[in-house]
């Protein structure tokens, strides 16, 4: 390779040194900006959910991802085609980072045809084995057991593919949690729980509901291996789902990673979020946000400056406004539609 060539790659790869000094791997400028960019598509994504729901075009329930875009950004930079990625009612984020197209989502949040589950689905589940994702769960840890269910049948297939399963720090003390981290180390199944600590639950500090707030030793009685994660951090995240996601891929079995990580709005739209002061969030949003972390990184290593960055911004902008607009004007379902997809109808 010529020297001006060779100088040429090493501007744009890199090997980045995260958070206590682990080694995250080497990073390229594109992937850089894509994670970026898929970041920022989450964030006025529910941006605009949120304001959607200020309208009364949403309703039912809404729980805005704000705050903890780098987790499924980072997972979903390692994950294998044919992985499946399950979760609960947090979801738009993943939906998103697995590629469903923002039209879908938005359409389903406000229970319109176009949506993804043809409007019956809602906020809290959404589904499209399309993009290997299975959920979208409205009751508190369910999808661990059904996360654990994936892993089974990859077992059996012998594919190796691996379950993301995403749970947080108030479903981390559910009992069927411990059921399925049980069958998943006795029977080394290909599953990474991936659980999203952002410290309040729904509204309790992790410090008065948990009496082990180390969230990834949970696993520890059922020889589970786990690591702490900075959430905040996307190639942390991503370096660590690497890591695990070989692991189980591997044979060895499940893995734990808690993603240290904080949501900026309340639980749900109506939660005023009175348990924290304003002064805590203004904090974490000042000093860890995932998306100006990423600016940071970005311009020292002098891949995108301010032009550029905005460039991706209004980009971003103009996908979630016609989201919006074809939500907002996608048709409702037909009434014959509440029967369909209900049972499967058998073969004549």
């Amino acid at each position: 390779m010529a020297r001006g060539q060779a100088a040429s790659a090493a501007r744009r790869k890199s090997t980045d040194t995260g958070v206590n000094g682990v080694v995250e791997g080497p990073v390229t400028q594109d992937e850089l900006l894509k994670y970026y960019r898929d970041m920022l598509l989450i964030r006025r994504f529910e941006e605009r959910a949120g304001q959607l729901y200020g309208m009364g075009l949403i309703g039912g329930f809404c729980h805005l991802y704000i705050g903890q875009e780098a987790i499924a950004v980072g997972v979903q930079a390692i994950k294998e085609p044919g992985d499946q990625v399950i979760t609960g009612y947090r979801d738009h984020g993943h939906m998103l980072a697995c590629g469903m197209d923002p039209r879908e989502v938005m359409a389903e949040l406000t229970g319109r045809a176009g949506g993804s589950s043809k409007g019956k689905g809602g906020s809290m589940h959404m589904f499209s084995t399309e993009a290997d994702f299975y959920g979208g769960h409205g009751i508190v840890g369910a999808q661990v057991a059904l996360g654990t269910g994936l892993a089974l049948a990859n077992h059996y297939r012998d594919n190796k593919k691996v379950s993301f399963t995403y749970f947080g720090d108030g479903a981390a003390n559910q009992g069927q949690v411990y059921e399925s981290f049980n069958m998943a180390q006795l029977w080394s199944l290909p599953v990474v729980y991936v659980i999203e600590n952002n410290q309040y639950a729904m509204g309790t500090s992790i410090e008065r509901s948990s009496s082990e707030t180390h969230l990834h030793k949970r696993g520890a009685s059922f020889r589970i291996p786990g690591e702490e994660v900075d959430g905040m951090d996307v190639l942390a995240v991503k370096a660590a789902a690497g890591k695990a996601a070989a692991h189980a891929r591997s044979g060895k079995g499940p893995y734990i990673l808690e993603m240290k990580t904080y949501r900026y709005r309340g639980h749900s739209m109506s939660d005023p979020a009175k348990y924290r002061t304003r002064d805590e969030v203004d904090e974490v949003r000042k000093t860890r946000d995932p998306i100006d972390h990423l600016q940071e990184r970005l311009a020292k290593q002098g891949w995108a400056d301010e032009a550029a960055l905005k460039a991706i911004d209004a980009e971003v902008k103009r996908i979630v406004a016609d989201a919006a607009e074809f939500a907002r004007t996608s048709p409702e379902p037909d009434p014959s539609e509440l029967y369909t997809d209900v049972y499967l109808e058998a073969a004549q």
